[in-house]
């Protein structure tokens, strides 16, 4: 199997794609024409992408669903839950922590952090929010291995810091703002204005 950080951002996402076909496949096997067909792809892409797995699947019979599912969630890391963290509890951390996908998915929000004290001691959909202040100790004791930073853009880098310094490999940031972090550090940028500002240019006459 390839060494997982080899693999190319955009084969990672196709590849998500592929677990969702499976698992919402009926039959026992299927052929790369049908995952294919069903994630928006060609047939060639798919053996390419499942070519990190190695020797997989048999010519003229196709897949197994379930050894394939499995295959790629292994390869994904996400055979295992995961704990994730999120700082910022106004609007967009309130909306985060609701979204049924992330437990579903196997990701498990442990905690919620912020740093404005008319906020901290109080729930949030059932999570106490912790004081920014307090996310070392609490990361470490929580097991936590996901970082949500969903702070304004003035802020989003001290807490990248932050986050790094308690041991966070894998940072999601909503803030408009592109992060410095260590090469060992993964991050995802999630800005919706920008998709927006991008749908708004199909939109011109």
């Amino acid at each position: 199997m390839a060494d997982k950080k080899q693999i190319p951002a955009p084969t990672l996402g196709r590849i998500c794609t592929y677990i969702r076909v499976l698992e919402r496949s009926t039959g026992c096997s299927i052929s790369s024409a049908a995952i294919a067909e069903a994630a928006g792809v060609n047939a060639a892409q798919v053996r390419k992408d499942l070519s990190y797995l190695g020797e997989f699947g048999q010519a003229g019979v196709g897949y197994d669903v379930g050894e394939l599912r499995e295959a790629l969630k292994h390869l994904m890391g996400l055979d295992r839950p995961r704990h994730v963290v999120i700082v910022g509890a106004g609007a967009l951390g309130s909306a985060l922590i609701t979204y049924p996908g992330f437990e579903a998915r196997g990701f498990r929000v442990v905690a919620v952090f912020d740093n404005n004290p008319a906020k901290i001691g109080h729930r949030l959909r059932g999570h106490l929010i912790l004081p920014a202040d307090e996310l070392a100790e609490r990361i470490a004791e929580l097991g936590a291995e996901i970082g949500v930073i969903a702070v304004p853009r003035t802020t989003a880098q001290a807490v990248a810091d932050a986050l790094v310094q308690a041991g966070i490999k894998a940072i999601v940031n909503f803030a408009p703002v592109l992060l410095r972090v260590p090469e060992t550090v993964a991050v995802r940028n999630v800005d919706l204005t920008q998709q927006l500002e991008c749908l708004a240019y199909y939109l011109q006459d």
